[in-house]
């Protein structure tokens, strides 16, 4: 018996698109992401990109339980003396929706040169319209 690896060259990926429209955060992340590592396919391998191209729509419509909406902070660093910044939920929703499923996704994937490569793959537009029309993407319910 031979196990099975595959190689980049025999990779074929798909374009699925992903409506977010009251979805919860962090249960849409945790599906997307095996999407992108390619963890749906009997064909994974770790050292290979396996995974499908997402399409997010929605992104300003997610949801969040509890009172997470009103607690959750995202920081960031300035790399100046004293540059520890806070922007809360509310605020991150009202400038950029998209950065918060980004994050949340970005964030379950390996932390290496490869989930660089996936991270790349997750497209996430607010509203219904995308600019990926012409690679006919797959509409799959998470």
């Amino acid at each position: 018996m031979k196990s099975f690896l595959a190689k980049n060259e025999e990779v074929q990926q798909k374009w699925l698109v992903v409506d977010a429209d009251g979805a919860i955060l962090g249960r849409l992340a945790a599906k997307i992401a095996p999407v992108l590592m390619g963890k749906h396919k009997p064909t994974y391998t770790p050292h290979v990109d396996t995974g499908d191209f997402v399409i997010v729509l929605n992104a300003e419509k997610i949801k969040l339980t509890g009172k997470k909406e009103e607690a959750k902070l995202y920081d960031y660093y300035t790399f100046y003396p004293g540059g520890h910044k806070y922007v809360s939920f509310k605020e991150m929703m009202a400038k950029k929706p998209q950065k918060v499923i980004e994050l949340a996704v970005k964030r379950m994937l390996p932390k290496s040169a490869m989930g660089d490569r996936m991270i790349k793959k997750l497209k996430v537009y607010c509203g219904t319209e995308h600019k990926h029309v012409a690679q006919n993407p797959e509409k799959i319910e998470l």
